[in-house]
């Protein structure tokens, strides 16, 4: 255990980023399949795949609202407790993953609770259309009883990765995933359930990764361990954890109120099949992000320890070598998507239609991609180091100050209202881009400036 933590201080920062980021890259394309897959399978069913994917696209906003809340108290709570072992202060360190535990279930229990209630008139805010809601009520019920494996899954896994067990976190990751792919065929063709049974293979699935890792963080192994005098909520130690982690929070569930804004925009213009071709774009813009987010969070020890060490040398290479990394990963795939768009449209449906109309507005889409390893890696430094308000400022920016007005603004610019909600994505990235590197250059140098004088 004291090799794992001290190698975060002294190993080489090339080959420490390489050993965290893998795994927490492949972790994350490994958890991406959990909804992926679904679409993939619901998008072939006989005779209504292309309703029943459009219903389980406008549950998304739901889905990343629950993942978000695992990522307030996580996204926080796992950098705070990396700085605290750069301190030498492991006590605080443990109090803080259990108290960011007993956290997720109190919200876990909120949640589910509130989702079972109003999933209904929810998904019909959302974008839902006569066609499609009851499919969305179907899966979103049997998702919605899985809420607390997904919130101890997301949110331990966080603390897990933050230790430099990414290995771990990625083989929790690879249970579900695995046990996804095998019980969704199962459940949707050989059972006939559809869109429930897609639900119902990744509540079970959630709720094997939640034990392991659970497990793991209850046994002798891990530098941090989870313990029950522990699990009290302390406000002087998790509300710091929260302040932090709302950046991220704001990210993610501003992901859901935007998909919302871009549904309900794309059903008046353009009906089921522009939402439809929504639902493919969230896709393949969960494919972009999460490999981004793994790099990043394979970084996120690196960067907390050495800034609670006071050692500003190691941080600044570490987050030179996660700029360099997160930006060739989004020219490369902003590469291929312009390079070959039906390619990833057809992975998810087999009607023509749907692909032909996702081919044409795709790239339009993911235009701004190629600078977003910018964003990705200034954002994750701003949390690494503790900087909730830069964090959060970044984040507000790009999601409401520029997307959300954007999707209503663009349409009326633009003279294909339809294209017009696709094109307000790549404006609005690439503002945001600007402001985060030109907000992130003055905070940065003054962070470095404050632990090389102490």
């Amino acid at each position: 255990m004291t090799d794992n933590k001290e190698m975060l201080g002294t190993a080489p920062i090339g080959k420490l980023l390489f050993r965290l980021a893998v795994p927490t890259v492949a972790a994350q394309l490994i958890n991406m399949l959990y909804n992926i897959v679904d679409r993939i399978y619901i998008g072939h069913i006989p005779g209504e795949g292309d309703l029943a994917l459009t219903g389980v696209g406008v549950c998304m906003p739901i889905i990343m609202i629950v993942s978000a809340f695992a990522a307030l108290v996580a996204s926080g709570g796992a950098p705070r407790a990396s700085i605290f072992m750069g301190q030498k202060e492991t006590g605080k360190a443990e109090k803080t993953l259990g108290g960011c535990f007993g956290l997720q279930i109190i919200i876990s229990v909120v949640l589910t609770v509130l989702l079972l209630i109003f999933n209904r008139r929810l998904l019909l805010a959302f974008g839902a259309s006569a066609n499609t809601i009851d499919y969305a009520v179907s899966y979103m019920n049997i998702y919605a009883s899985g809420t607390l494996f997904v919130q101890l899954t997301l949110g331990m896994n966080a603390f897990v990765s933050a230790q430099g067990f990414t290995k771990i976190s990625m083989f929790s990751v690879v249970i579900g995933a695995i046990s996804n792919i095998i019980l969704d065929p199962i459940f949707i063709y050989a059972f006939n359930m559809g869109v429930k049974g897609a639900a119902l293979a990744t509540v079970i699935s959630q709720g094997l990764s939640c034990v392991w890792i659970v497990s793991f963080l209850c046994s002798k192994k891990p530098i941090l361990r989870l313990k029950a005098q522990n699990l009290i909520v302390s406000p002087k130690l998790i509300m710091p954890c929260i302040a932090l982690g709302f950046a991220t929070f704001i990210m993610q569930a501003s992901e859901s109120v935007i998909s919302v804004c871009f549904n309900s925009s794309l059903l008046g213009y353009g009906g089921d099949l522009a939402v439809g071709a929504m639902t493919i774009l969230t896709s393949v813009m969960q494919f972009a992000m999460l490999p981004l987010q793994g790099i990043a969070q394979g970084a996120q020890p690196i960067l907390s320890y050495n800034y609670g060490a006071k050692n500003a040398v190691r941080v600044k290479k570490t987050f030179r070598l996660l700029l360099c990394s997160c930006l060739c990963y989004s020219v490369v795939l902003w590469t291929l998507v312009m390079i070959m768009p039906r390619a990833f449209a057809s992975v998810f449906t087999a009607e023509k239609t749907l692909i032909d109309f996702t081919a044409g507005v795709i790239r339009i889409y993911f235009g701004g991609m190629l600078l977003f390893g910018i964003q990705i890696a200034c954002q994750m430094t701003f949390v690494s180091l503790g900087k909730a308000l830069s964090s959060v400022t970044v984040a507000v920016v790009r999601k409401f100050v520029l997307l959300l007005p954007l999707i209503y603004i663009m349409p009326r610019i633009i003279s294909d209202p339809t294209v017009g909600v696709y094109i307000a994505e790549p404006v609005a990235d690439i503002i945001a881009v600007s402001f985060t590197a030109v907000l992130f250059y003055f905070q940065f140098k003054k962070a470095m400036d404050g632990i090389s004088q102490e």
